[in-house]
């Protein structure tokens, strides 16, 4: 069982070993107060915009910013993963984007090249071309407002519907493959890059929350354990003890990533904030890119 929660009860877990990178020892204290893009979030198409990010060496200062002091969605020391993208969340339109682009410095101990891209008047985001490099340090400076933060070991999950396993690598090594149950015929999981957001150990699915109410063939309202969100639109890598049998064999889920407790226990207590998901395979088009997880896609 899976999509979208009506409520949910959160006691999130840190990452206790392969994903505790060092905290930033040169930090730059933020002057603006840090914040999360809203779970829900659903931006529109991204409107792409020139930036880089390199080495801070010897590095000019951002011009003026023609913003207010902004929110940025990595707190200051925080250690994320190698899907993350900067928001950066303005408190009124900006109507000069490319003036606001040039008063955003973002700078990285590794090169990491990448670019900016508008999802609304009020939010730009930027993202490195590729994953970002495994612990790399970045700060961002935007009118303001700063964080230096850290990007920890690349963790990617990649699931594969021929196969129906999950295959999880750190720093390109196999760590664990983990037998999955996906989306059955008619909520088939869609295919793309989906990024790790918040981990919660026990939460409340509810179908009627999209539209298809408790009473239906297709309805539920189930307490589920150590569900790991992945889209906006309410998958999740979750324990599923009562589709066992099915995961590594056949699609049984509404869409989300049904896995045995054990390994959705271990996926929740290992993975980061930022980490990456691939989905391959599935007859269920790809994930959108306004998902507000699906930045890759």
């Amino acid at each position: 069982m899976d999509e979208k929660p009506m409520h949910y009860e959160a006691n999130t877990r840190q990452s206790r070993w392969l994903r505790r990178g060092l905290l930033l020892s040169a930090a730059i204290a933020a002057t603006g107060a840090l914040i999360a893009v809203p779970a829900l979030a659903q931006p529109t198409l991204p409107d792409l915009g020139a930036g880089s990010s390199r080495p801070a060496v010897n590095e000019p200062a951002a011009p003026q910013a023609p913003f207010a002091p902004p929110n940025i969605n990595i707190a200051d020391g925080e250690t994320v993963g190698v899907a993350q993208p900067i928001i950066i969340t303005f408190k009124e339109p900006v109507e000069d984007r490319t003036a606001a682009e040039r008063a955003i410095k973002v700078t990285s101990s590794t090169n990491a090249p990448g670019y900016f891209y508008w999802t609304s008047s009020k939010q730009v985001r930027w993202k490195p071309t590729e994953f970002w490099p495994a612990n790399t340090n970045v700060t961002v400076v935007a009118g303001g407002t700063s964080s230096a933060f850290h990007i920890g070991d690349a963790f990617v999950a990649t699931v594969d519907d021929a196969t129906k396993m999950i295959v999880v690598t750190i720093n390109g090594e196999v760590v664990r493959e983990m037998p999955t149950s996906l989306g059955k015929k008619g909520h088939e999981t869609p295919n793309g890059t989906y990024i790790v957001g918040e981990r919660l150990e026990k939460m409340t699915m509810d179908s009627s929350t999209y539209g298809v109410p408790v009473t239906d063939p297709e309805g539920y309202k189930l307490e589920v354990e150590y569900a790991t969100r992945i889209s906006n639109s309410g998958i999740f890598v979750h324990a599923a003890p009562w589709s066992v049998g099915q995961q590594g064999y056949s699609n049984a889920s509404h869409g989300c990533l049904n896995v045995s407790t054990e390994n959705a226990k271990w996926f929740l207590e290992n993975s980061h904030r930022g980490d990456a998901v691939v989905v391959t395979g599935t007859q269920g088009g790809t994930l959108s890119a306004g998902d507000g997880l699906g930045d890759w896609n």
